[in-house]
């Protein structure tokens, strides 16, 4: 369960979420990142949608032609001086076709890899990136270091 102080509001766009991960399970994982991130007094919103609605929004916003697993909108106007109150650090929006697919062809369970788009996610919204090989290898260390407190796999190490 989150924190008191954190609010997650969670909107499930396509049913077929509903059979394959929870909102206990969205919570407990962002809970833990705000712990290893040491963050708190935020409100984010997880959005679990499909490839038709993400593709409109990869290309709206970044240009792209295709849909994708995972998108971050952090928020813009975040500023240090907001940390006495409750703020909207952005929105995680997931697509089930995509996250599916990718989960069958890395031999992952479908959650598992879910759990892993959403921190990845939410490390895009605390300022992560990977556009560069050094991001990329801080961004991805830490992703590992969240997951092996939830219990799942380095997502990077590759199955024999």
């Amino acid at each position: 369960m989150p924190k008191n102080n954190i609010t997650i509001d969670i909107q499930i766009l396509d049913d077929r979420w509903k059979k394959c991960i929870d909102g206990v399970a969205i919570e407990n994982t962002i809970s833990k990142i705000s712990d290893v991130e040491k963050c708190d007094n935020f409100e984010l919103s997880v959005c679990l949608t499909n490839d038709e609605e993400i593709q409109k929004l990869n290309h709206d916003y970044r240009g792209k032609e295709k849909p994708t697993n995972v998108l971050s909108f952090p928020n813009e106007a975040l500023s240090l001086e907001m940390k006495d109150r409750q703020v909207l650090l952005g929105d995680i929006v997931l697509s089930y076709d995509t996250i599916k697919s990718e989960a069958l062809k890395q031999d992952k369970t479908f959650a598992n890899h879910t759990i892993h788009l959403i921190v990845h996610g939410f490390l895009h919204l605390m300022g992560y990136d990977h556009m560069e090989k050094t991001e990329a290898e801080v961004m991805e260390a830490q992703e590992i270091k969240i997951l092996s407190l939830l219990k799942i796999d380095n997502p990077y190490t590759e199955k024999e």
